[in-house]
């Protein structure tokens, strides 16, 4: 009887609760989509396509760790294959810089398949220790192979528009990170609403018992491993069109999966906008700390004070933290007698009288219950 009388109030919040989710999204797309025109210089628009760039990966990389719980410290390892792909494409094969772009996406996707295949079947500390591996073992592949990939030289990959102004190219190269990014947050939401979805998160909780239910458990995390590889060799193929040099030690490197992983659960992996967020707070950081102190490792310090806090503060991440904070005083809130107006009480007395003369029940019980509620 309570139940049905504080149904239209808090069907109120929920309304309220999503304006205010669909209001806050739409701003931070407006600010977005306007920071090129309001950044001061060109230097200010390459920091905001570097933050795109840790979003994408901390994106991609939570299709795995946030679905499957499954910690990947070699992601990395898709982004340098999407880089040196693309940029091969280009300076070998001479395709066009955005159909390098694809094709190497597809091909590092189909190579994900074997490697899936092998890491996915261990689990926690092994699966790590196989994800590192697959890093060194690119990078002494890199830059041992100097003939093909350039080796610890490099590799120069042409800039897809040759006539195009320097600031230009960052704006331009500005709006297909985000693009890349929103694709990304989307394809995340779908696969978070459906069946598909519902079977990774029982990985996540439980991988044996969802197993022991019916749930394919090996196929979801292959299915899942293979678009995360996807999205993060997009990720390292647009970076190598926008940048246009790569090095092998950088590309492969152990501190851009970790960069993920720490952005991640900074945000929190269960969150559509965690990775977001700690992409912006992570990667606002490590560029902020390499402009005042070069390239002194104070950047990594940084990394690992963040890490520190995160561990120690937030295990979930600050979104969850934020909401669980929120959400208590919504519940203070809707307890005080002085949120409640004269009309509201009146209402809800006539609807509680009215299902007593429905039903016949006594509803003696529930006002007591009500005026001890109200009184603590």
């Amino acid at each position: 009887m309570r139940r049905g009388s504080e149904t239209p109030f808090r069907a109120g919040r929920l309304r309220t609760g999503a304006l205010l989710h669909v209001g806050a999204l739409l701003a931070a797309v407006a600010v977005a989509l306007s920071f090129p025109s309001m950044a001061p210089s060109p230097y200010e628009i390459t920091v905001g396509i570097a933050i795109l760039n840790y979003a994408v990966l901390s994106t991609s990389w939570n299709f795995v760790g946030g679905f499957t719980g499954y910690i990947s410290l070699g992601h990395g390892a898709f982004a340098g294959l999407g880089a040196y792909g693309t940029g091969l494409l280009v300076t070998k094969a001479e395709l066009p810089p955005f159909a390098a772009l694809f094709v190497a996406g597809a091909l590092v996707a189909v190579l994900a398949v074997p490697v899936g295949y092998a890491a996915l079947r261990v689990r926690g500390a092994s699966f790590v220790i196989v994800s590192i591996a697959l890093v060194l073992i690119l990078l002494l592949v890199f830059q041992s192979w100097a003939s093909f990939t350039g080796g610890s030289r490099g590799l120069v990959v042409p800039r897809p528009f040759p006539g195009m102004l320097r600031s230009e190219h960052h704006r331009t190269f500005y709006f297909l990170f985000a693009a890349l990014l929103a694709v990304a947050l989307l394809t995340w939401w779908i696969i978070d609403r459906s069946r598909f979805g519902m079977g990774l998160k029982a990985i996540r909780e439980d991988e044996d018992k969802a197993q022991s239910l019916g749930t394919p458990t090996f196929a979801y995390k292959l299915v899942v491993f293979v678009v995360s590889a996807a999205f993060t060799s997009l990720a390292g193929g647009l970076y190598a069109l926008w940048f246009g040099d790569l090095d092998p030690v950088f590309q492969f490197s152990i501190l851009s999966g970790a960069y993920m992983v720490l952005m991640a659960l900074l945000g929190g992996v269960r969150h559509l906008y965690g990775p977001l967020l700690g992409a912006v707070i992570v990667g606002y950081a490590l560029e902020y700390s390499k402009v005042e102190y070069g390239d002194t490792p104070l950047h990594l310090v940084v990394a690992g004070l963040l890490l520190g806090v995160v561990v120690m503060f937030m295990p979930d991440g600050v979104i969850p933290a934020a909401t669980a904070l929120l959400g208590r005083f919504r519940k203070a809130d809707a307890t005080s007698i002085r949120e409640v107006t004269a009309a509201e009480l009146k209402e809800r007395h006539g609807q509680r009288d009215r299902n007593d003369g429905n039903d016949g029940t006594d509803g003696s019980e529930v006002r007591d219950s009500e005026r001890s509620g109200s009184s603590g």
